[in-house]
């Protein structure tokens, strides 16, 4: 992520869904699956996410941005290089996350969202709402993650 990555409203890449959502609206199983109001909720959730991950990436950015670590004691230096590790380490797996973000962003403006890659069948709204960058069915995973691990001690 370069010097700058900021947050930003990039709603008109994603679905470009043009409806009113109140606030308070959660997705249920009484209505028909991914109807325009759920893509708009799932759409806003995973646009939130994606800001609030870039905020905090820049926040990093910026601190990295005053200066070198000037810790006159080596135990201390030390640590506050081991502090920074980890949060480059953070950060490079939020950037990861970002790209799955997308990925779902793009699922939603092609119709595609809330439906299993590997079976085709709905994705639970609660699994969704769990994890909206979810692409499989909860037992399609559990049998991606099975298979993974056969394969793993082989």
């Amino acid at each position: 992520m370069g010097a700058s990555a900021k947050p930003q409203d990039n709603s008109s890449e994603t679905s470009g869904l043009d409806i009113d959502l109140d606030p308070s609206y959660v997705p249920s199983d009484d209505e028909p699956f991914m109807n325009e109001k759920q893509l708009k909720f799932f759409e806003r959730q995973l646009m939130d996410w994606k800001n609030s991950i870039l905020a905090e990436a820049q926040g990093t950015l910026n601190q990295l941005q005053d200066g070198p670590i000037r810790e006159p004691d080596l135990n201390d230096r030390a640590s506050s290089e081991t502090d920074w590790s980890i949060e480059l380490r953070t950060r490079d797996r939020q950037r990861k996350l970002i790209s799955k973000i997308d990925a779902a962003l793009r699922r939603i403006s092609e119709g595609e969202y809330g439906y299993c890659q590997v079976t085709g069948e709905p994705i639970s709204l609660a699994r969704l709402r769990a994890r909206p960058i979810a692409t499989m069915t909860l037992e399609a995973q559990e049998r991606h993650e099975r298979q993974e691990r056969v394969s793993r001690d082989d």
